[in-house]
């Protein structure tokens, strides 16, 4: 099966925009059509224009500022002929878990949404974690780590995990260090065909030269009896010079 995690953009301007690259990310997700992927920074708009566009998948995933349509979701889509969704949630990336709000020193509300999974098939059941850690707060990146694994450790004890995202950290950061120490893998390190490259471009574009950042800051990370076939980031381009978004999506190709 095939797992992904896309950054999609929240907004963008001009050929940029949301709406003018709608159709290079769905695209994008349509051509691996993983079993399951989890986006980062999509409102409620994108949301929409993703299930219109992907009607084979279903989603579990709130918008983070009021934990129903507000603000940017983290969601996990699946394809739901393939899969039984046995349990789904979402919690918030702060002291208070339960409740909408902002954790530490974030500047941004977080958090992350899970849903766990059977596969109709085989009756194999996993679960699949996805977040979008601050871009500020070095405590909040660093507590937003340690309790999505405490609590992928109470919601899934046994049963395998994936765990993806944006983590805006790199890996030789201490949250990347946390999440490998609670018992999850990086994809990217398990898979004999593999991709080391950068999954964060913030391409953009000054007197027609292109101008990039890179650093690896999104992950597929697997936990449990998961054997990893293969990983890769996408790079594909559109119309000759457009990305679908300033970050590569990633997809682990993996074995039960």
């Amino acid at each position: 099966m095939k797992v992904m995690s896309f950054n999609i953009l929240c907004g963008g301007k001009d050929q940029r925009a949301w709406p003018a690259r709608k159709d290079m990310v769905t695209d994008t997700i349509r051509k691996e059509l993983p079993d399951t992927f989890g986006v980062q920074e999509a409102h409620y708009d994108w949301m929409q224009a993703l299930s219109s566009a992907l009607p084979e998948y279903n989603f579990v995933g709130v918008g983070r500022d009021d934990g129903d349509k507000a603000g940017e979701f983290s969601a996990v889509f699946y394809k739901k002929d393939a899969y039984n969704l046995l349990d789904s949630g979402t919690f918030w990336l702060s002291e208070t878990p339960d409740k909408p709000g902002k954790g530490w020193d974030a500047a941004c509300v977080r958090v992350c949404s899970w849903a766990k999974l059977e596969n109709k098939e085989n009756g194999k059941v996993f679960v699949h974690f996805n977040t979008h850690l601050d871009h500020v707060g070095l405590v909040a990146m660093q507590k937003g780590a340690e309790l999505v694994t405490k609590k992928a450790a109470e919601i899934c004890p046994d049963a395998p995990a994936f765990f993806t995202g944006d983590f805006n950290v790199t890996p030789d950061s201490a949250p990347y260090a946390t999440v490998i120490a609670n018992g999850f893998k990086d994809s990217r390190l398990l898979a004999p065909v593999t991709d080391n490259g950068p999954t964060f471009h913030a391409d953009v574009f000054e007197e027609g030269t292109r101008k990039q950042h890179h650093c690896i800051i999104d992950y597929c990370f697997v936990k449990g009896d998961i054997e990893v076939k293969s990983y890769k980031v996408i790079r594909d381009l559109y119309d000759g010079n457009l990305y679908p978004s300033d970050h590569y999506p990633v997809v682990a190709e993996i074995e039960f």
